[in-house]
């Protein structure tokens, strides 16, 4: 038997190892069964050079959890060690001064974790003493048996063993005692280990027997040794991806949309198997499904910041020798392989896409509703996938029709370009709430697009910014004669004084839930006579701010609405002339008052024409104020009289509640007394 020191100069490198090194105690498994695989993977190298003649044999890697004896065992029938070589990979630790290392290491100890073979040592991370009981492949070697409890000193002894391969025995620390629980194993083995090269047995197959689960003695085996991304594409059919896909994600119902299965060899080393999947909502939660491995190992699944954010949206496996093992993700963040791996995976998504638009655009189409807030968000915050996107980014109309950005412009440039010389896209998220504005839309031979996604309102803005001349407006955000604006308008049939005494009559009957503006516009007689209408950058920013941003600021704001009155419509008219009628010899002598009131205004305000503030006399300030004061005493009376008119007037409330009933904001008890007030409307 040997007794001897680690060769370390620091005492303290094991409560390194064990506290500092590894942040995630958890690893030490996905270790200890990754150099089992090593060991057993060089075997059947040797065997297949000749430098091994002996029986392979069962290679299978077996872990089994001791709860009385508090002891994990995980074994392989691989290389196996002998004395001189567990001096040399175990005692040495890869490395001369552990001090040096540290103090090298002390800001990202994690960087280096597998470049100097500590890999084994994460098991103290967990354990008060570990065994290795270990026979190497090579004739006429002799098994040996090491010892250690954590600190430098060990002990290394020849041993009884007769079969080929190590056993690493773990005496569990009483404070992770946990990890002695089988579904704890089974857990850390389904996570790190799922896609291992070489099988992994833990616990027994069991059978329904007599009534009872009987253990057959036949290996549970944890993983697949040949997981779809390293068959060659040629290998593979559809249902054989679509298989894979659900032996990753058990948990989702519904097929991927499309698969990239990426082979690179050049400039680095790149496999694994992408998937499209079905996004219609939440961004967040469809974030983080992609798996990060290193040669079957599993590395990560929180991969943001590591590959580009959109690319988080999608599902699936990358597989990297090139990919630091077990690292921070800052380290892999800087990484430069890592970030080459990125571009490169940006270019095959956006060439894929490209290929499926160029040679299947029909499939394309067909899945474009589940696809494009993938796309769009990867044109949002990724300029050169946005660059190639362009090209197959697809807009939706209400008919179902499928256009790129230039087909669509081509389309509507000659109908949709207002005096001004913009082309103006009109769109709805909303179809069934917007049925009136559509209608309008469609009246005058416009077409309309399909915007409800998320994300639209960013995308829309971010075109707009590039395309200078192309806007986009929802169809409720102005009347149809504003959305579009020709040279050849309505003239309104109100004076000036008629609407400005309509304003405060139909103002008496506004919702008081919400931030109303009346305005007064010429339409045609057969357009309805009260429209609501939200202002477009208002409400856009709204909706971009849902999604936070710099626009968050505008989600604190309230709802507001333009309630435009129809200048033409005859029912406009009519109510003009009720107004005259009951309360033209009570305004008369107002409106005349008011027109001699600002007359004075007018000629005081000439007076003071060509002067600065100082030379204005106070005789001047003070009869400035003193007509402002009395002209709009004069109005508060007429508004006064008016809103009184419009707060009796069933009519007024009716167009305004119409207007309401088409915009979806009539509800709760205003809906009800617009039933009851519409009966009695009709009896009358």
């Amino acid at each position: 038997m040997t007794q001897g020191k680690i060769n370390v100069t620091s005492e303290n490198i094991f409560p390194i190892i064990k506290k500092f090194l590894y942040s995630d105690h958890e690893i030490f498994l996905r270790e200890l069964v990754s150099n089992a695989v090593d060991a057993t993977q060089k075997l059947k190298v040797l065997a297949s050079k000749g430098e091994f003649k002996g029986y392979l044999g069962d290679l299978t890697i077996r872990v089994k959890a001791d709860k009385e004896a508090k002891t994990i065992t995980v074994s392989d029938n691989g290389i196996g060690m002998t004395a001189e070589e567990i001096e040399k990979y175990i005692n040495q630790i890869a490395f001369s001064g552990a001090e040096e290392f540290v103090e090298k290491y002390k800001d990202d100890a994690n960087a280096i974790i597998g470049h100097f073979g500590l890999g084994f040592y994460s098991s103290f991370m967990v354990s008060k003493k570990v065994e290795i009981k270990t026979l190497s492949y090579k004739e006429n070697a002799k098994a040996a048996r090491w010892e250690c409890d954590g600190s430098p000193e060990y002990t290394l002894e020849e041993s009884d063993r007769t079969e080929r391969g190590t056993d690493i025995v773990l005496h569990i620390d009483d404070d992770s005692q946990e990890f002695l629980e089988d579904y704890k194993i089974n857990d850390l083995l389904k996570k790190y280990c799922k896609f291992l090269p070489i099988e992994i047995g833990f616990g027994k197959e069991t059978e329904w027997k007599d009534g009872k689960s009987t253990e057959t003695g036949k290996d549970k085996i944890i993983n697949n040794t040949k997981p779809a991304w390293t068959v060659p594409p040629a290998d593979l059919k559809d249902e054989d991806y679509k298989k894979f896909y659900k032996e990753l994600y058990p948990n989702v119902y519904e097929e991927p949309l499309f698969h990239i299965h990426l082979n690179v060899d050049y400039p680095f080393n790149l496999t694994g198997i992408l998937y499209f999947p079905k996004i219609r909502t939440n961004v967040e939660m469809s974030k983080n499904k992609i798996q990060l491995y290193q040669r079957q190992v599993f590395v990560t699944d929180s991969v943001e910041g590591i590959v580009p954010d959109f690319l988080t949206l999608m599902h699936g496996i990358l597989d990297s020798p090139d990919i630091p093992l077990n690292v921070s993700r800052s380290y892999l963040q800087s990484d430069h392989n890592v970030k080459k791996i990125s571009s490169h995976i940006t270019k095959k998504v956006s060439d894929r896409l490209k290929e499926i638009f160029t040679n299947d655009r029909e499939q394309l189409e067909k899945k474009w509703d589940d696809l494009k807030l993938f796309i769009e968000y990867g044109m949002l915050t990724d300029e050169k996938f946005e660059e190639k996107a362009e090209k197959f980014f697809l807009l939706k109309n209400l008919d179902g029709k499928y256009f790129t950005l230039e087909e669509y412009e081509n389309l509507i440039k000659t109908s949709q370009t207002d005096k001004h010389g913009n082309t103006i896209c009109l769109y709805t998220n909303d179809k069934e709430h917007q049925y009136s504005f559509i209608d309008a839309a469609k009246a005058k031979g416009y077409d309309v697009l399909v915007l409800d996604g998320q994300l639209d309102s960013h995308f829309i803005n971010k075109l707009e910014t590039k395309m200078s001349k192309l806007k986009f407006s929802r169809v409720d955000a102005e009347v149809i004669e504003k959305l579009i604006e020709k040279e050849d308008g309505f003239e309104s049939k109100l004076s000036k004084d008629e609407e400005t005494n309509l304003t405060p009559v139909f103002r008496s009957r506004l919702p008081e839930d919400g931030t109303f503006f009346v305005q007064f516009e010429p339409m045609s007689e057969t357009s309805n006579p009260v429209v609501i209408t939200q202002n477009e950058f208002m409400r856009r920013m709204k909706d971009m701010s849902q999604f936070g941003g710099e626009t968050s600021f505008y989600g604190t704001l309230p709802d507001s609405y333009n309630m435009v009155i129809n200048s033409n419509h005859p029912m406009i008219a009519k109510i003009s002339s009720d107004v005259q009628t009951k309360l033209g010899s009570q305004l008369a002598d107002i409106q005349k008052e008011i027109a001699t009131l600002k007359a004075d205004q007018d000629a005081l305000d000439k007076l003071r024409e060509g002067k600065k503030e100082e030379e204005i006399s106070h005789e001047e300030k003070e009869k400035g104020n003193e007509l402002e004061a009395k002209i709009g005493v004069a109005e508060d009376k007429r508004d006064g009289i008016l809103t009184a008119y419009g707060k009796e007037s069933k009519l007024v409330k009716q167009l305004i509640d119409l207007g309401l009933l088409s915009k979806n904001l009539l509800k709760g008890e205003a809906l009800s007394a617009f039933v009851k007030r519409s009966v009695e409307l009709i009896e009358a």
